[in-house]
This record gives C-alpha cells, sequence and structure tokens, in this order.
C-alpha cells in the first residue's frame, strides 16, 4: 500500500467492509461520507480558478450554463462547433498550450469557422440542472451560429453530442466523437471495474457531500490514476 502516496483512496479501503455492513439508507451515507471524508468544505478549499487557453477567442454568447467561445479566422459556409465536457473542467481542455490544442490543430487543418461551447463548471445553483437543459442550451448556441453546424464531441461533450443530433438530426452536418463514454461496456477499462465495484451509495454520499454536486477534488484521490481496481474489489 506504500506505493500510494498521500491521502489516496487505497487507505480507504480498510473502512470499506464497515461501509458495505451499513444500510444503504441515511446511515449509509453519513457512514460513507465520514469515512470517506467527503465534506464539502473539509480542506476549506474556495473554488479554483479556471485555466484560459492557449489561442486568443471572443465570447459570441453568454448563457447560463455556457458561453459560446468565437475562434474563427475567416472563412465562410458551416461552422464547426467543439463541445467538450460539461459541467467538469474548463474548455481550456481543448486548447491547452501550443501543440497541445485541438483548437490549433483544427485550425491547421483548414477549419476557419470554428466556435466552442465552454460549459460553466457546475456550482450549487446549477445542481438541478438535467440533460435536457443541457441540451437546449446548446440548442441555443446551434441556432445562434445559423441552425447548422460540424459536432465535435470530446468526452462527456460526445455523448451529449450525440443525443443531440438524435434529437435535431437536421441541424448536424457532420458528428465527431472523440473518448466519448458512449458504451462503456465495449471495452473495459481499470475506471469501468473501478466503478462497477463501488457500492451505488457512495455514488450517493458524493452527492450529497457536495450539496447536489460532485466536488472534483474530492473524486480525483478517489478514482486517482494509481488506484489499483483490485485493491477495491478484493476488499469489498
Amino acid at each position: 500500500m506504500d506505493r500510494y502516496p498521500g491521502d489516496q483512496f487505497p487507505y480507504a479501503a480498510f473502512f470499506w467492509p464497515a461501509i458495505v455492513a451499513a444500510s444503504a439508507a441515511e446511515t449509509a451515507s453519513s457512514v460513507a461520507a465520514q469515512l470517506l471524508g467527503f465534506s464539502a468544505d473539509a480542506d476549506g478549499a474556495g473554488p479554483a480558478k479556471e485555466p484560459e487557453g492557449a489561442t486568443p477567442s471572443t465570447i459570441a454568447l453568454d448563457l447560463h450554463s455556457v458561453r459560446l467561445r468565437d475562434f474563427t479566422v475567416g472563412g465562410s459556409g458551416v461552422p464547426a462547433l467543439l463541445c467538450p465536457p460539461l459541467a467538469l473542467h474548463g474548455a481550456a481542455i481543448a486548447d491547452l498550450a501550443a501543440g497541445h490544442s485541438l483548437v490549433d490543430a483544427l485550425h491547421g487543418a483548414g477549419i476557419e469557422r470554428l466556435f466552442m461551447a465552454d460549459w460553466r463548471s457546475a456550482s450549487a445553483d446549477m445542481r438541478f440542472l438535467g440533460i435536457d437543459e443541457y441540451l437546449a442550451d446548446l440548442n441555443v448556441l446551434v441556432d445562434h451560429l445559423g441552425g447548422l453546424v460540424d459536432l465535435v464531441g470530446l468526452c462527456q461533450g460526445g455523448w451529449l453530442s450525440l443525443v443531440y443530433a438524435g434529437r435535431f438530426p437536421a441541424k448536424v452536418r457532420k458528428l465527431v466523437m472523440a473518448g466519448a463514454p458512449i458504451d462503456i461496456a465495449a471495452q473495459q477499462s481499470g475506471l469501468s471495474v473501478i466503478a462497477e465495484a463501488t457500492p451505488r451509495f457512495v455514488f450517493e454520499s458524493l452527492v450529497k457531500s457536495g450539496d447536489g454536486l460532485v466536488i472534483g477534488r474530492k473524486v480525483a484521490p478517489f478514482w486517482g490514476n494509481e488506484t489499483d481496481p483490485n485493491d477495491i474489489r478484493n476488499a469489498l
């Protein structure tokens, strides 16, 4: 176990028998939150500053849950709309730095009319938003761009793009998905093994401890890169 530095999740595996033995109701949620240390304000950390993208852009539209970033450098025709993960990290993940930017790569490939849905990180007043609300805002962005786009969905934004294309097929000329969790059973991964081995009430505890939100800094140690699925599976 000493290969996991700091407060990585496997140390909490010792507590799993106690968690699993508890009922899956209020007691289980309380026990899970206390033993795993998932208190929304446990570390007193405030909201993290969102990173800035590497490519200059302007805000073409500003909505409650999303901003439309304009990376257009000229041209005409059907615009391309990047849809990165929603309500998680900032859209800068698609524009991290020179040489590590999908925006720059698409510009280099000749796409001049390029936009991005810059989803806002979820806040307490957004905890009741569902897929329909995000689809509605995405639809507003598409209509703002003329009602027809080439949609590029990344990760979580990939399944949202797929659902959008299924609901509004006439508004999507081309659909591209990268790393989208459409069928997580198609190929098993370490993360899917860990998720399957995790009791449902632990997920519920994560949401409850964040007052309706899943706090990213709390989840990272829980499903960190060095978490061994066997440690969790064997502890259950």
